[in-house]
């Protein structure tokens, strides 16, 4: 179910004016797309970041344009704490979209239960689905994934109509064995050697 954006008409652009909205509690956006011109909107910041929150992509616009749109972009804030700006792209709801979704790892790593660690190489994917059937998350099912294994993007649970866009072989996780540190690999090797006796009082003269 698509987030639903209470939006108004923006008149003014330009910095100045983007900066004295955001200090009014709106985000600045644009929606753009299918030939038509250009509208630039103000959103409440609140229903952003409850859109953020949940990884939304599809946003039903209400109050002054009422669209269907993705959000094609967010621009953020040098420290990536505040957003500054909304890119949004008309859609309807059939036809296909190219998106950036998570992936959710599940399941008990049976290398990990053997002493490995599982280690992400990618937090999301890219996709190819209707627009009105983005998921939340793409699930990957870690549960077989032994010491020293991997799994690629072709392993997601893609859902039924999307399309994977990255490329397959691209490795996702991978179960690593831990790393001994030097002094444990010290500690090994002497666990062999007999121990130096020394006598009581010192060094025994020779005879």
């Amino acid at each position: 179910m698509a987030d639903v954006f209470q939006v108004e008409t923006r008149n003014e652009v330009g910095s100045a004016a983007t900066r004295r909205l955001r200090r009014t509690g709106m985000i600045p956006a644009v929606l753009y797309g299918h030939g038509e011109a250009n509208k630039h909107l103000a959103i409440p910041e609140a229903q952003v970041r409850t859109l953020l929150r949940h990884h939304g992509k599809m946003v039903e616009l209400a109050g002054d344009c009422k669209e269907t749109a993705l959000v094609s972009d967010v621009h953020w804030d040098p420290m990536g704490i505040d957003v500054l700006h909304l890119d949004l792209v008309r859609v309807n709801l059939k036809e296909l979209v190219e998106v950036t979704i998570p992936i959710r790892v599940h399941g008990e790593c049976v290398g990990v239960r053997d002493g490995g660690m599982l280690l992400e190489n990618f937090h999301e994917v890219e996709i190819r689905c209707p627009a009105g059937s983005i998921p939340e998350n793409i699930g990957l099912d870690v549960t077989e994934l032994a010491m020293g294994a991997h799994l690629t993007a072709a392993d997601l649970e893609m859902p039924s109509g999307a399309e994977l866009v990255t490329p397959g072989d691209t490795v996702v996780c991978h179960v690593e064995e831990p790393r001994k540190s030097a002094d444990s690999d010290e500690a090994e090797m002497n666990m062999g050697a007999e121990p130096e006796v020394i006598a009581k009082g010192g060094e025994k003269d020779e005879e």
